[in-house]
């Protein structure tokens, strides 16, 4: 039998694979070691607990104890929760690349026992379908490679760690103008899909960074920024990513119409949605979305849950949707899909500046108490003296480093917080938190990240797009401009300006990619306003 290594994780996505028959390891030193001391390659396994496709590969193969003893006898096996180390996730992503353009998860890397990647792909069937190979076979392969050709694999996992540690950074510009900025809204118009709404094609997610950049731009004057963002929001929400009984939205769809969606959801597409329906004055669709947080993903304890899963047991049978396609009273018998309830420090921090300023434009004083009972939950569990704990579960942290996501979006949550309540406290944390990251005009990642990434010289530099959410540089970013404007001083001012100007290049060429950094672009230009009673 397995040893049980990942029986007391704090992640729940480890923990549901902790009696699999396959002996697997947390992320860490001591995996690698392992391997060394057995000279045997490493397959990092990276998932995330409300990923359907996880699910399925969890289920076929990582249950089979064929399989599994296969790969005891002759890797060392690693889990992560690419939400718990999301440096650990893009390093590997990047390195996949060189494999596949079929990116996603599950995500799954044959890696040396000095961590270079030499393979990787993503779901891997039991069977070999459609071209896609069983994962049987790529397990021979892989030990084939090794024995047989091991002076190639040393030399493709040194050559992507070189290839990783070259990538060169953008220069830094000039901070886009107002001509730039209408430039980058007529780049987001040409990509709108005025048949079903939304940018681009299959498959198809919100956006909702995006979305709330358009409706900056539109409260500046851009009428088309305006229409822009209120097409795309009414047609989210009368497409099936919408769940008209409880409210929330689902992370994407696989089809440009909306339909077959993937059907977790998430906090961070369910916060950045709410402020955006909030300001579009779009009422019924903004509480429909509260409604999801309070009533779904709030904890006992007022945090907020990361995720809702994807597939649940309807009738005795586990299926992905099943709970979805019933109503209310269909849905009351059957029991609801499981939560992720691990509390990410910087994803409730969306979830906080959004039921603030929802609750402060729509008047909803229920919703403003939340966000407070969340920030004071997260204050409690997750920040001493500005440093974060970027995961929690209950009373327990994970050592897992917290990034400039965290820092950027819990500091933004808690300073709309404080400007609606007039809590001084809640931006006095803030302020800490943004001071731990600041070094002379800069931003600069907290710590040293990952110890195992650095040691094999695996981390990536810092990618500054955006993808469902906003990245750690725009958000702090904003939380920099928003504590000068309240008199914090000059060198919050500073960052927030070298910090875009260095986005500036960037944003203008892929403005789907940069919607916050283009949102807090759009204020600075703007400059502040002083109203003096």
């Amino acid at each position: 039998m397995a040893p049980r290594r990942l029986a007391d994780a704090v992640s729940p996505y480890l923990r549901a694979h902790a009696d699999n028959p396959v002996d697997w390891w947390p992320w860490g030193r001591e995996a690698f070691a392992e391997a060394r001391r057995r000279d045997v390659p490493v397959l990092v396994s990276i998932g995330y607990a409300t990923c359907h496709w996880c699910h399925v590969m969890a289920r076929e193969t990582f249950s089979d104890p064929a399989v599994a003893a296969y790969l005891n006898a002759r890797f060392v096996c690693v889990k992560v929760d690419r939400e718990e180390h999301p440096e650990v996730d893009a390093s590997f992503l990047a390195a996949a690349s060189a494999f596949t353009r079929e990116l996603g998860w599950p995500l799954t890397v044959f890696a040396t026992p000095e961590g270079r990647t030499f393979f990787a792909g993503t779901y891997f069937p039991p069977q070999p379908v459609a071209g896609r190979p069983s994962f049987a076979q790529v397990l021979d392969a892989v030990q084939e490679a090794w024995r047989e050709r091991r002076p190639q694999i040393e030399r493709t996992g040194r050559a992507i760690v070189d290839a990783l540690a070259e990538r060169a950074r953008e220069e830094a510009g000039a901070l886009l103008d107002e001509q730039a900025l209408t430039r980058a809204v007529a780049a987001l118009a040409a990509q709108e899909d005025r048949e079903h709404g939304g940018f681009g094609d299959a498959p198809k997610f919100p956006v909702a960074t995006v979305l709330l950049f358009l409706l900056d731009r539109g409260e500046h004057g851009d009428a088309a920024a305006g229409g822009l963002a209120e097409r795309a929001l009414a047609a989210l929400a009368r497409s099936p990513l919408r769940d008209p009984v409880e409210g929330g939205f689902f992370r994407y769809a696989v089809r440009r119409d909306w339909s077959e969606p993937h059907y977790e959801r998430m906090l961070y597409d369910n916060a950045l949605l709410l402020r955006a329906y909030a300001r579009a004055g779009m009422r019924e669709v903004a509480e429909g979305v509260a409604g999801f947080l309070l009533g779904v993903l709030r904890l006992p304890h007022g945090a907020f849950a990361s995720a809702q899963d994807s597939e649940s047991e309807v009738d005795g049978r586990r299926v992905e949707g099943g709970y979805y396609a019933l109503d209310r009273e269909e849905r009351a018998r059957q029991g609801r899909p499981a939560l992720d309830e691990k509390v990410l420090a910087g994803w409730n921090g969306l979830a906080i500046e959004a039921l603030a300023d929802a609750g402060a434009l729509l008047e909803r004083r229920e919703w403003v108490d939340a966000a407070a009972r969340a920030a004071d939950a997260v204050l409690d569990r997750q920040v001493r003296g500005g440093r974060i704990v970027r995961v929690a579960l209950g009373a327990r942290v994970s050592d897992a480093p917290a990034t400039l996501e965290d820092h950027g979006m819990l500091a933004n949550g808690l300073l709309r917080l404080a400007l609606v309540t007039g809590e001084v406290r809640y931006a006095a944390a803030a302020r800490e938190i943004v001071d731990a990251v600041i070094a002379g005009d800069r931003i600069a990642p907290p710590g040293a990240g990952d110890p195992v990434l650095a040691e094999a010289g695996l981390a990536v530099p810092l990618d500054p797009s955006e993808g469902a959410y906003p990245s750690g540089l725009s958000s702090l970013a904003s939380a920099a401009w928003s504590l000068y404007q309240l008199g914090a001083g000059l060198r919050f001012s500073d960052a927030a300006f070298a910090t875009l100007r260095a986005l500036s290049p960037l944003a203008v060429p892929r403005p789907i990619s940069f919607g916050r950094a283009l949102s807090v672009m759009s204020a600075l230009e703007a400059g502040a306003s002083q109203l003096v009673i």
